[in-house]
Protein backbone atom coordinates (compact mmCIF):
# COMPACT_ATOMS: atom_id res chain seq x y z
CA UNK A 1 0.00 0.00 0.00
CA UNK A 2 1.30 3.53 -0.68
CA UNK A 3 2.12 5.28 2.50
CA UNK A 4 -0.50 7.53 3.21
CA UNK A 5 -1.29 8.00 -0.50
CA UNK A 6 0.53 11.02 -0.87
CA UNK A 7 1.00 12.56 -4.13
CA UNK A 8 3.91 12.82 -6.63
CA UNK A 9 6.11 16.01 -7.45
CA UNK A 10 6.20 18.68 -4.61
CA UNK A 11 6.87 21.87 -5.86
CA UNK A 12 7.71 25.31 -3.78
CA UNK A 13 6.41 28.78 -4.48
CA UNK A 14 4.98 31.39 -2.43
CA UNK A 15 3.86 32.08 0.80
CA UNK A 16 -0.61 31.47 0.76
CA UNK A 17 -0.79 30.24 -2.20
CA UNK A 18 -4.39 30.22 -3.78
CA UNK A 19 -5.43 29.55 -6.95
CA UNK A 20 -3.43 27.97 -10.10
CA UNK A 21 -4.35 28.44 -13.93
CA UNK A 22 -2.22 26.15 -16.69
CA UNK A 23 -1.22 28.06 -20.14
CA UNK A 24 -3.95 26.67 -23.29
CA UNK A 25 -0.31 23.92 -24.06
CA UNK A 26 -0.33 23.31 -20.16
CA UNK A 27 3.18 24.39 -20.36
CA UNK A 28 3.35 27.22 -17.88
CA UNK A 29 1.36 26.95 -14.84
CA UNK A 30 0.41 30.30 -12.69
CA UNK A 31 0.18 30.29 -9.01
CA UNK A 32 -1.33 33.27 -7.17
CA UNK A 33 0.55 33.49 -3.76
CA UNK A 34 -1.42 36.25 -1.54
CA UNK A 35 0.60 35.83 1.32
CA UNK A 36 4.03 36.95 -0.21
CA UNK A 37 2.35 39.48 -3.38
CA UNK A 38 3.54 37.20 -6.22
CA UNK A 39 3.44 34.98 -9.49
CA UNK A 40 4.74 31.90 -9.73
CA UNK A 41 5.55 30.61 -12.96
CA UNK A 42 5.94 27.10 -13.27
CA UNK A 43 7.85 25.21 -16.08
CA UNK A 44 5.34 22.01 -16.27
CA UNK A 45 7.89 19.74 -18.09
CA UNK A 46 10.75 20.25 -15.30
CA UNK A 47 8.15 20.85 -12.34
CA UNK A 48 10.31 23.87 -11.37
CA UNK A 49 9.56 27.70 -10.57
CA UNK A 50 11.05 29.69 -13.70
CA UNK A 51 10.10 33.45 -12.29
CA UNK A 52 8.30 34.70 -9.44
CA UNK A 53 6.72 38.05 -10.36
CA UNK A 54 5.67 41.05 -7.53
CA UNK A 55 2.28 41.83 -8.12
CA UNK A 56 1.12 43.42 -4.81
CA UNK A 57 -1.92 43.69 -2.91
CA UNK A 58 -2.62 39.80 -2.63
CA UNK A 59 -3.31 37.67 -5.65
CA UNK A 60 -6.09 35.71 -6.00
CA UNK A 61 -6.24 34.38 -9.04
CA UNK A 62 -4.70 34.82 -12.79
CA UNK A 63 -7.21 34.13 -15.79
CA UNK A 64 -5.72 33.88 -18.68
CA UNK A 65 -6.73 34.39 -22.66
CA UNK A 66 -7.15 31.85 -25.10
CA UNK A 67 -4.01 32.40 -26.76
CA UNK A 68 -2.23 32.63 -23.66
CA UNK A 69 -0.52 36.25 -24.31
CA UNK A 70 -2.00 37.64 -21.13
CA UNK A 71 -3.16 37.24 -17.62
CA UNK A 72 -5.95 39.01 -16.03
CA UNK A 73 -4.45 39.02 -12.09
CA UNK A 74 -7.29 40.00 -9.58
CA UNK A 75 -5.50 41.69 -6.76
CA UNK A 76 -8.17 41.52 -3.80
CA UNK A 77 -6.95 43.68 -1.41
CA UNK A 78 -6.33 46.95 -3.88
CA UNK A 79 -9.58 46.04 -5.88
CA UNK A 80 -7.71 46.10 -8.98
CA UNK A 81 -7.14 43.74 -11.54
CA UNK A 82 -3.79 44.02 -13.23
CA UNK A 83 -2.64 42.90 -16.32
CA UNK A 84 -0.01 40.05 -17.32
CA UNK A 85 1.98 40.01 -19.99
CA UNK A 86 3.14 36.37 -20.13
CA UNK A 87 6.00 37.08 -22.78
CA UNK A 88 8.03 39.17 -20.70
CA UNK A 89 5.73 39.08 -17.33
CA UNK A 90 5.43 42.35 -17.02
CA UNK A 91 2.56 44.27 -15.70
CA UNK A 92 0.55 46.84 -17.51
CA UNK A 93 -2.72 48.29 -17.00
CA UNK A 94 -4.12 48.47 -13.79
CA UNK A 95 -7.89 48.23 -13.86
CA UNK A 96 -10.26 48.94 -11.15
CA UNK A 97 -13.25 46.99 -10.20
CA UNK A 98 -14.28 47.68 -6.86
CA UNK A 99 -14.05 46.02 -3.35
CA UNK A 100 -13.24 42.30 -3.08
CA UNK A 101 -12.88 41.29 -6.21
CA UNK A 102 -12.35 37.31 -5.98
CA UNK A 103 -12.32 35.26 -9.57
CA UNK A 104 -11.64 36.36 -12.73
CA UNK A 105 -12.94 33.94 -16.56
CA UNK A 106 -12.12 34.82 -19.65
CA UNK A 107 -14.51 34.35 -22.53
CA UNK A 108 -13.84 32.03 -24.86
CA UNK A 109 -13.60 34.82 -27.26
CA UNK A 110 -10.88 36.77 -24.88
CA UNK A 111 -13.02 39.86 -25.26
CA UNK A 112 -14.53 39.88 -22.16
CA UNK A 113 -13.34 39.09 -18.37
CA UNK A 114 -15.88 38.62 -15.64
CA UNK A 115 -14.78 39.31 -11.86
CA UNK A 116 -16.95 38.56 -9.06
CA UNK A 117 -16.58 41.14 -6.16
CA UNK A 118 -17.86 40.00 -3.20
CA UNK A 119 -17.84 43.32 -0.90
CA UNK A 120 -20.93 44.48 -3.87
CA UNK A 121 -23.05 41.52 -4.75
CA UNK A 122 -21.60 42.16 -8.30
CA UNK A 123 -19.83 41.00 -11.74
CA UNK A 124 -17.67 43.81 -13.17
CA UNK A 125 -16.94 42.81 -16.92
CA UNK A 126 -14.05 44.40 -18.94
CA UNK A 127 -13.52 44.99 -21.93
CA UNK A 128 -10.10 43.29 -23.37
CA UNK A 129 -9.54 45.64 -26.22
CA UNK A 130 -9.74 48.42 -23.85
CA UNK A 131 -8.96 47.11 -20.80
CA UNK A 132 -11.83 49.32 -19.17
CA UNK A 133 -14.53 48.01 -17.47
CA UNK A 134 -18.06 48.37 -19.16
CA UNK A 135 -20.73 46.71 -17.10
CA UNK A 136 -20.99 45.63 -13.75
CA UNK A 137 -24.07 43.69 -13.03
CA UNK A 138 -25.35 42.86 -9.99
CA UNK A 139 -25.52 39.11 -9.02
CA UNK A 140 -26.30 37.10 -5.71
CA UNK A 141 -24.80 37.71 -2.15
CA UNK A 142 -21.14 37.43 -1.50
CA UNK A 143 -20.36 36.14 -5.15
CA UNK A 144 -17.14 34.52 -5.16
CA UNK A 145 -16.49 31.39 -7.68
CA UNK A 146 -16.94 32.14 -11.73
CA UNK A 147 -16.78 29.88 -15.13
CA UNK A 148 -18.25 30.29 -18.66
CA UNK A 149 -19.62 27.92 -21.07
CA UNK A 150 -17.72 26.68 -23.73
CA UNK A 151 -19.88 28.45 -26.00
CA UNK A 152 -19.43 31.83 -24.27
CA UNK A 153 -23.45 32.50 -23.52
CA UNK A 154 -23.71 31.90 -20.29
CA UNK A 155 -21.79 32.98 -17.11
CA UNK A 156 -22.13 31.17 -13.52
CA UNK A 157 -21.77 32.73 -10.51
CA UNK A 158 -21.08 31.15 -7.04
CA UNK A 159 -22.53 33.36 -4.52
CA UNK A 160 -22.35 32.11 -0.92
CA UNK A 161 -24.44 34.84 1.23
CA UNK A 162 -27.41 33.61 -0.92
CA UNK A 163 -26.45 30.22 -1.05
CA UNK A 164 -27.31 29.95 -5.32
CA UNK A 165 -25.12 30.32 -8.90
CA UNK A 166 -26.26 33.50 -10.43
CA UNK A 167 -26.44 32.69 -14.25
CA UNK A 168 -25.83 35.54 -16.43
CA UNK A 169 -26.91 35.88 -20.11
CA UNK A 170 -23.44 37.37 -21.96
CA UNK A 171 -25.98 38.76 -25.17
CA UNK A 172 -27.51 41.24 -22.46
CA UNK A 173 -25.04 41.29 -19.52
CA UNK A 174 -28.44 40.09 -16.87
CA UNK A 175 -29.03 38.05 -14.85
CA UNK A 176 -31.12 35.36 -16.54
CA UNK A 177 -31.70 32.37 -13.21
CA UNK A 178 -30.54 32.11 -9.90
CA UNK A 179 -30.47 28.30 -9.40
CA UNK A 180 -30.60 26.97 -5.38
CA UNK A 181 -27.41 25.26 -4.51
CA UNK A 182 -26.17 24.08 -1.63
CA UNK A 183 -25.19 26.26 1.91
CA UNK A 184 -22.29 28.01 1.12
CA UNK A 185 -21.48 27.47 -2.57
CA UNK A 186 -17.75 28.76 -3.39
CA UNK A 187 -16.29 27.57 -6.24
CA UNK A 188 -17.37 26.08 -9.81
CA UNK A 189 -16.36 24.23 -12.33
CA UNK A 190 -18.17 23.11 -15.90
CA UNK A 191 -17.78 19.23 -17.77
CA UNK A 192 -15.92 19.95 -21.20
CA UNK A 193 -19.43 20.53 -23.38
CA UNK A 194 -20.99 22.42 -20.65
CA UNK A 195 -23.73 20.17 -19.77
CA UNK A 196 -22.61 19.51 -16.32
CA UNK A 197 -21.67 22.06 -13.79
CA UNK A 198 -20.55 21.16 -10.56
CA UNK A 199 -20.16 23.30 -7.33
CA UNK A 200 -18.09 22.90 -4.07
CA UNK A 201 -20.45 23.61 -0.70
CA UNK A 202 -18.37 24.71 1.96
CA UNK A 203 -21.34 24.67 4.68
CA UNK A 204 -22.28 20.77 4.36
CA UNK A 205 -19.10 19.58 2.82
CA UNK A 206 -20.57 18.32 -0.67
CA UNK A 207 -20.37 18.63 -4.61
CA UNK A 208 -23.65 19.77 -5.97
CA UNK A 209 -24.27 18.22 -9.45
CA UNK A 210 -26.15 20.89 -11.66
CA UNK A 211 -27.95 20.07 -15.02
CA UNK A 212 -27.46 23.15 -17.25
CA UNK A 213 -30.16 22.57 -19.33
CA UNK A 214 -32.36 22.02 -16.70
CA UNK A 215 -30.78 24.69 -14.09
CA UNK A 216 -31.27 23.03 -10.87
CA UNK A 217 -29.29 20.33 -8.46
CA UNK A 218 -29.63 16.96 -9.93
CA UNK A 219 -27.47 14.91 -7.40
CA UNK A 220 -25.56 15.95 -4.09
CA UNK A 221 -22.20 13.96 -3.79
CA UNK A 222 -20.48 13.73 -0.31
CA UNK A 223 -16.76 15.10 0.37
CA UNK A 224 -14.64 15.88 2.50
CA UNK A 225 -13.81 18.69 5.10
CA UNK A 226 -13.87 22.35 3.35
CA UNK A 227 -14.08 21.51 -0.46
CA UNK A 228 -12.20 24.04 -2.78
CA UNK A 229 -11.43 24.55 -6.15
CA UNK A 230 -12.47 21.57 -8.52
CA UNK A 231 -11.94 20.37 -12.09
CA UNK A 232 -13.21 18.09 -14.67
CA UNK A 233 -10.84 15.37 -16.64
CA UNK A 234 -10.70 16.15 -20.09
CA UNK A 235 -12.54 13.10 -20.44
CA UNK A 236 -14.99 14.04 -18.45
CA UNK A 237 -15.26 10.64 -16.24
CA UNK A 238 -13.99 11.91 -12.83
CA UNK A 239 -14.27 15.28 -11.08
CA UNK A 240 -11.24 15.66 -8.79
CA UNK A 241 -11.95 18.00 -5.49
CA UNK A 242 -9.49 19.74 -3.42
CA UNK A 243 -10.22 18.99 0.77
CA UNK A 244 -8.89 22.15 2.63
CA UNK A 245 -9.18 20.22 6.09
CA UNK A 246 -8.14 16.98 5.76
CA UNK A 247 -5.72 17.65 3.02
CA UNK A 248 -7.00 15.26 0.14
CA UNK A 249 -7.76 15.88 -3.27
CA UNK A 250 -11.58 13.53 -3.83
CA UNK A 251 -11.91 11.48 -6.86
CA UNK A 252 -15.56 11.86 -8.28
CA UNK A 253 -16.97 8.79 -10.67
CA UNK A 254 -19.32 11.28 -12.95
CA UNK A 255 -21.09 8.03 -14.13
CA UNK A 256 -22.32 7.34 -10.39
CA UNK A 257 -21.64 10.35 -8.75
CA UNK A 258 -19.81 8.60 -5.92
CA UNK A 259 -16.41 9.76 -4.93
CA UNK A 260 -14.29 6.86 -5.66
CA UNK A 261 -10.61 7.50 -3.77
CA UNK A 262 -9.12 10.06 -1.92
CA UNK A 263 -5.67 11.08 -2.52
CA UNK A 264 -3.58 12.97 0.17
CA UNK A 265 -1.35 15.97 -0.93
CA UNK A 266 -0.19 19.15 1.37
CA UNK A 267 -1.33 20.72 4.15
CA UNK A 268 -4.63 23.03 2.99
CA UNK A 269 -4.87 22.15 -0.61
CA UNK A 270 -7.08 24.81 -2.14
CA UNK A 271 -6.45 25.60 -6.30
CA UNK A 272 -6.61 22.79 -8.32
CA UNK A 273 -5.92 22.29 -12.27
CA UNK A 274 -6.01 19.09 -14.46
CA UNK A 275 -3.31 19.11 -17.58
CA UNK A 276 -5.15 19.60 -20.51
CA UNK A 277 -3.66 15.90 -22.07
CA UNK A 278 -5.27 14.52 -18.97
CA UNK A 279 -2.28 13.17 -17.44
CA UNK A 280 -1.48 15.36 -14.57
CA UNK A 281 -3.17 17.38 -11.85
CA UNK A 282 -1.28 20.12 -10.22
CA UNK A 283 -3.08 21.28 -6.31
CA UNK A 284 -2.05 24.31 -4.38
CA UNK A 285 -1.17 23.23 -0.75
CA UNK A 286 -2.06 26.93 0.86
CA UNK A 287 -0.63 26.19 4.39
CA UNK A 288 1.98 24.23 3.20
CA UNK A 289 3.42 27.20 0.37
CA UNK A 290 3.74 24.26 -2.33
CA UNK A 291 2.01 22.29 -5.54
CA UNK A 292 1.18 19.08 -5.47
CA UNK A 293 1.84 17.11 -8.44
CA UNK A 294 -0.96 13.84 -9.21
CA UNK A 295 -0.37 11.51 -12.05
CA UNK A 296 -4.15 11.09 -13.25
CA UNK A 297 -3.06 8.32 -15.98
CA UNK A 298 -4.78 5.80 -13.63
CA UNK A 299 -7.84 6.67 -11.96
CA UNK A 300 -8.79 5.24 -9.27
CA UNK A 301 -5.26 4.58 -8.50
CA UNK A 302 -6.20 2.60 -5.61
CA UNK A 303 -8.36 -0.54 -4.93
CA UNK A 304 -10.07 -3.74 -3.22
CA UNK A 305 -7.76 -6.87 -3.28
CA UNK A 306 -10.82 -8.31 -4.74
CA UNK A 307 -10.58 -6.21 -7.62
CA UNK A 308 -14.03 -5.38 -9.90
CA UNK A 309 -13.98 -1.58 -9.61
CA UNK A 310 -14.19 0.40 -13.08
CA UNK A 311 -10.70 1.98 -13.89
CA UNK A 312 -9.74 4.85 -16.31
CA UNK A 313 -6.77 4.83 -17.93
CA UNK A 314 -5.44 7.99 -19.42
CA UNK A 315 -2.67 8.23 -22.17
CA UNK A 316 -1.81 8.55 -25.65
CA UNK A 317 -2.12 5.99 -28.87
CA UNK A 318 -4.22 3.72 -27.22
CA UNK A 319 -6.71 3.22 -29.59
CA UNK A 320 -7.31 -0.60 -30.38
CA UNK A 321 -5.34 -1.50 -27.26
CA UNK A 322 -5.12 -5.55 -27.21
CA UNK A 323 -4.73 -5.73 -23.52
CA UNK A 324 -4.19 -3.84 -20.07
CA UNK A 325 -2.68 -5.82 -17.23
CA UNK A 326 -2.26 -4.70 -13.51
CA UNK A 327 0.91 -6.13 -12.30
CA UNK A 328 0.38 -10.02 -14.45
CA UNK A 329 -3.07 -9.66 -13.98
CA UNK A 330 -5.20 -8.99 -17.17
CA UNK A 331 -7.68 -6.34 -16.69
CA UNK A 332 -11.19 -6.37 -18.89
CA UNK A 333 -11.54 -3.75 -21.63
CA UNK A 334 -14.82 -2.13 -21.43
CA UNK A 335 -14.52 0.93 -23.66
CA UNK A 336 -11.43 2.61 -25.79
CA UNK A 337 -10.33 5.92 -27.40
CA UNK A 338 -7.33 7.13 -28.80
CA UNK A 339 -6.60 8.89 -24.98
CA UNK A 340 -8.75 6.68 -22.76
CA UNK A 341 -9.24 3.03 -21.81
CA UNK A 342 -11.89 1.84 -19.19
CA UNK A 343 -11.14 -1.59 -17.81
CA UNK A 344 -12.25 -3.65 -14.40
CA UNK A 345 -9.84 -4.04 -12.01
CA UNK A 346 -8.44 -7.33 -11.61
CA UNK A 347 -8.15 -9.14 -8.47
CA UNK A 348 -4.55 -8.39 -6.97
CA UNK A 349 -2.62 -7.31 -3.80
CA UNK A 350 0.41 -4.63 -3.58
CA UNK A 351 1.64 -1.72 -5.67
CA UNK A 352 1.47 -2.83 -9.74
CA UNK A 353 2.56 -1.51 -12.94
CA UNK A 354 -0.22 -0.49 -15.23
CA UNK A 355 0.64 -1.53 -19.10
CA UNK A 356 -0.76 -1.18 -21.57
CA UNK A 357 -0.16 -3.34 -25.11
CA UNK A 358 -1.07 -1.63 -28.59
CA UNK A 359 -0.05 -3.49 -32.02
CA UNK A 360 2.87 -0.44 -31.09
CA UNK A 361 3.98 -2.40 -28.07
CA UNK A 362 3.57 -2.13 -24.48
CA UNK A 363 3.84 0.67 -22.04
CA UNK A 364 3.85 1.78 -18.63
CA UNK A 365 0.96 4.22 -17.57
CA UNK A 366 1.18 4.43 -13.95
CA UNK A 367 0.76 2.23 -10.87
CA UNK A 368 -2.22 0.77 -9.11
CA UNK A 369 -2.29 -0.02 -5.26
CA UNK A 370 -4.36 -2.53 -4.19
CA UNK A 371 -5.69 -1.20 -0.68
CA UNK A 372 -6.60 -4.16 2.35
CA UNK A 373 -9.54 -3.67 4.14
CA UNK A 374 -9.97 -1.45 6.53
CA UNK A 375 -10.99 -2.10 10.48
CA UNK A 376 -12.61 -0.22 13.38
CA UNK A 377 -11.05 -0.85 16.69
CA UNK A 378 -12.57 2.56 18.84
CA UNK A 379 -14.61 5.54 19.06
CA UNK A 380 -14.72 8.65 21.28
CA UNK A 381 -17.16 10.24 22.26
CA UNK A 382 -19.49 7.34 21.20
CA UNK A 383 -22.60 9.65 21.54
CA UNK A 384 -23.65 12.90 20.79
CA UNK A 385 -26.91 15.16 19.87
CA UNK A 386 -29.42 14.16 17.02
CA UNK A 387 -28.84 17.38 15.78
CA UNK A 388 -25.25 16.84 15.02
CA UNK A 389 -22.11 18.56 16.64
CA UNK A 390 -19.37 20.58 15.41
CA UNK A 391 -16.94 18.44 18.12
CA UNK A 392 -14.61 15.86 16.62
CA UNK A 393 -15.60 12.14 16.89
CA UNK A 394 -11.71 10.09 16.99
CA UNK A 395 -12.40 6.91 15.00
CA UNK A 396 -9.31 4.49 15.62
CA UNK A 397 -8.19 1.24 13.40
CA UNK A 398 -6.00 0.15 10.93
CA UNK A 399 -5.78 0.57 7.32
CA UNK A 400 -7.80 3.97 7.10
CA UNK A 401 -5.58 6.23 5.09
CA UNK A 402 -7.61 7.53 1.88
CA UNK A 403 -11.09 7.11 3.81
CA UNK A 404 -13.69 8.29 1.20
CA UNK A 405 -16.85 8.27 3.51
CA UNK A 406 -18.08 7.96 7.27
CA UNK A 407 -21.48 7.14 8.03
CA UNK A 408 -23.41 6.81 11.51
CA UNK A 409 -26.68 5.11 10.20
CA UNK A 410 -27.32 6.67 7.59
CA UNK A 411 -26.27 10.19 8.21
CA UNK A 412 -22.80 10.80 6.45
CA UNK A 413 -19.86 12.45 8.98
CA UNK A 414 -17.65 14.50 7.46
CA UNK A 415 -14.55 13.81 7.88
CA UNK A 416 -11.92 16.48 9.50
CA UNK A 417 -8.78 14.22 9.07
CA UNK A 418 -7.42 10.66 8.30
CA UNK A 419 -4.58 8.84 8.80
CA UNK A 420 -3.67 4.98 8.74
CA UNK A 421 -4.94 4.48 12.39
CA UNK A 422 -7.28 7.54 12.83
CA UNK A 423 -10.15 9.28 11.65
CA UNK A 424 -11.77 12.64 12.98
CA UNK A 425 -15.06 13.21 11.65
CA UNK A 426 -18.37 15.46 12.92
CA UNK A 427 -21.30 13.98 13.06
CA UNK A 428 -24.28 15.88 10.84
CA UNK A 429 -28.36 15.65 11.86
CA UNK A 430 -30.08 12.29 12.64
CA UNK A 431 -33.40 11.30 12.03
CA UNK A 432 -33.70 10.50 15.84
CA UNK A 433 -32.01 9.22 18.96
CA UNK A 434 -30.67 5.97 19.28
CA UNK A 435 -27.58 3.67 18.37
CA UNK A 436 -26.78 3.23 14.90
CA UNK A 437 -23.62 1.13 13.46
CA UNK A 438 -20.54 3.27 11.86
CA UNK A 439 -19.56 2.08 8.36
CA UNK A 440 -15.88 3.57 7.08
CA UNK A 441 -15.63 3.06 3.24
CA UNK A 442 -11.97 3.61 1.60
CA UNK A 443 -10.94 1.76 -1.71
CA UNK A 444 -10.55 -1.33 0.13
CA UNK A 445 -13.92 -1.73 0.70
CA UNK A 446 -16.04 -1.04 3.76
CA UNK A 447 -16.06 -1.56 7.08
CA UNK A 448 -18.66 -1.84 10.54
CA UNK A 449 -18.32 -2.90 14.37
CA UNK A 450 -19.11 0.07 16.32
CA UNK A 451 -21.57 1.85 17.58
CA UNK A 452 -22.65 6.00 17.31
CA UNK A 453 -25.72 6.71 19.71
CA UNK A 454 -27.40 9.52 18.75
CA UNK A 455 -29.47 11.40 22.12
CA UNK A 456 -32.00 13.71 22.50
CA UNK A 457 -31.96 17.33 24.49
CA UNK A 458 -32.06 16.64 28.05
CA UNK A 459 -34.22 18.43 30.53
CA UNK A 460 -34.81 18.33 34.91
CA UNK A 461 -38.24 19.06 35.77
CA UNK A 462 -37.67 18.19 39.44
CA UNK A 463 -34.99 17.63 42.22
CA UNK A 464 -36.93 16.17 45.37
CA UNK A 465 -36.24 16.66 48.10
CA UNK A 466 -35.07 19.70 46.88
CA UNK A 467 -32.83 20.92 50.33
CA UNK A 468 -30.75 19.46 53.18
CA UNK A 469 -27.82 19.73 55.48
CA UNK A 470 -24.47 21.35 54.48
CA UNK A 471 -22.69 18.22 55.80
CA UNK A 472 -23.72 16.80 52.60
CA UNK A 473 -25.40 12.82 52.44
CA UNK A 474 -28.98 13.80 50.95
CA UNK A 475 -29.86 11.50 48.11
CA UNK A 476 -31.82 13.36 45.82
CA UNK A 477 -33.75 11.63 42.85
CA UNK A 478 -33.73 13.99 39.23
CA UNK A 479 -36.36 13.49 37.46
CA UNK A 480 -36.52 14.84 34.06
CA UNK A 481 -36.02 13.55 30.34
CA UNK A 482 -32.90 12.33 28.14
CA UNK A 483 -30.96 11.43 31.21
CA UNK A 484 -29.77 7.92 30.23
CA UNK A 485 -26.82 9.62 29.03
CA UNK A 486 -25.43 11.66 32.03
CA UNK A 487 -21.70 12.09 32.63
CA UNK A 488 -21.84 14.27 35.35
CA UNK A 489 -23.74 15.82 38.41
CA UNK A 490 -22.76 18.86 39.71
CA UNK A 491 -23.77 20.86 42.91
CA UNK A 492 -22.75 24.48 42.59
CA UNK A 493 -19.71 22.69 40.44
CA UNK A 494 -18.73 20.24 42.79
CA UNK A 495 -19.06 16.74 41.68
CA UNK A 496 -21.64 14.26 43.56
CA UNK A 497 -21.71 10.53 42.78
CA UNK A 498 -25.01 9.56 41.23
CA UNK A 499 -26.21 6.69 39.72
CA UNK A 500 -29.09 5.81 36.42
CA UNK A 501 -31.95 4.87 36.70
CA UNK A 502 -33.67 5.31 33.71
CA UNK A 503 -33.74 8.01 31.01
CA UNK A 504 -36.40 10.27 32.96
CA UNK A 505 -34.80 9.13 36.42
CA UNK A 506 -31.15 9.67 38.02
CA UNK A 507 -30.15 9.92 41.99
CA UNK A 508 -27.09 11.57 43.33
CA UNK A 509 -25.84 12.39 46.82
CA UNK A 510 -25.24 15.49 47.70
CA UNK A 511 -21.78 17.30 48.31
CA UNK A 512 -20.48 19.01 51.68
CA UNK A 513 -21.16 22.58 50.95
CA UNK A 514 -19.33 25.46 52.88
CA UNK A 515 -22.03 27.22 52.85
CA UNK A 516 -26.25 27.26 53.33
CA UNK A 517 -27.93 28.81 50.61
CA UNK A 518 -29.36 27.69 47.32
CA UNK A 519 -26.77 26.30 44.55
CA UNK A 520 -27.25 25.14 41.12
CA UNK A 521 -27.62 21.66 40.48
CA UNK A 522 -25.92 20.84 36.65
CA UNK A 523 -26.47 17.56 34.92
CA UNK A 524 -23.88 17.22 32.47
CA UNK A 525 -24.70 14.77 28.91
CA UNK A 526 -23.26 14.77 25.43
CA UNK A 527 -25.82 17.06 24.29
CA UNK A 528 -26.27 19.72 27.14
CA UNK A 529 -26.12 20.78 30.29
CA UNK A 530 -29.78 20.86 32.14
CA UNK A 531 -30.10 22.46 35.66
CA UNK A 532 -32.09 22.55 39.15
CA UNK A 533 -31.76 23.97 42.05
CA UNK A 534 -31.15 22.43 45.90
CA UNK A 535 -30.69 24.23 48.76
CA UNK A 536 -28.06 23.60 51.74
CA UNK A 537 -29.43 23.90 55.43
CA UNK A 538 -26.90 25.10 58.06
CA UNK A 539 -26.76 22.90 61.11
CA UNK A 540 -28.63 24.64 64.78
CA UNK A 541 -25.88 26.91 66.58
CA UNK A 542 -25.25 28.72 69.92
Amino acid sequence: MRAAFVAGAVIPVGVLPQAITLSPDGARAYVANRGSGTISVIDTATSTVTDTVPTGAGPDIVALTPDGTRGYVVLADAGLVSVLDTATNTFGTDIPVGNGPAVAAVTPDGGRVYVSQQAGDTVSVIDTATNTVSDVITVGNAPTGVVITPDGARVYVACFGSGVVSVIDTATNTVSAAIPAGPVPILLALNPDGSRLYVTNVGNSTVGVIDTALGAVIDTIGVSAQPRFLAVTPDNAHVLVANSLPDTVSVIDTATHTAVENIGVGAGPAGLVIHPDGTHAYVVNTEAGTVSVIATTVLPDQGATAGGAPVTVTGHHLANATAVRFGTAQAGITANTDTSLTVTEPAGSGAVPVTVTTAGGTGTLGTFYYTPLPALTGISPDSGPVAGSDDEITLTGRNLAGAIDVYFGTSRAVIQSVSDTEITVRATTAPGPGGVPVTVRTAGGSVQGLTYTYVSSSAVTDISPNSGPTSGGTVVTITGTGLSHTEQVTFNGTPASFEIVSDTTVTATSPPSGAAGTVTVTITGPVDSPTGSFTYIGGPGI
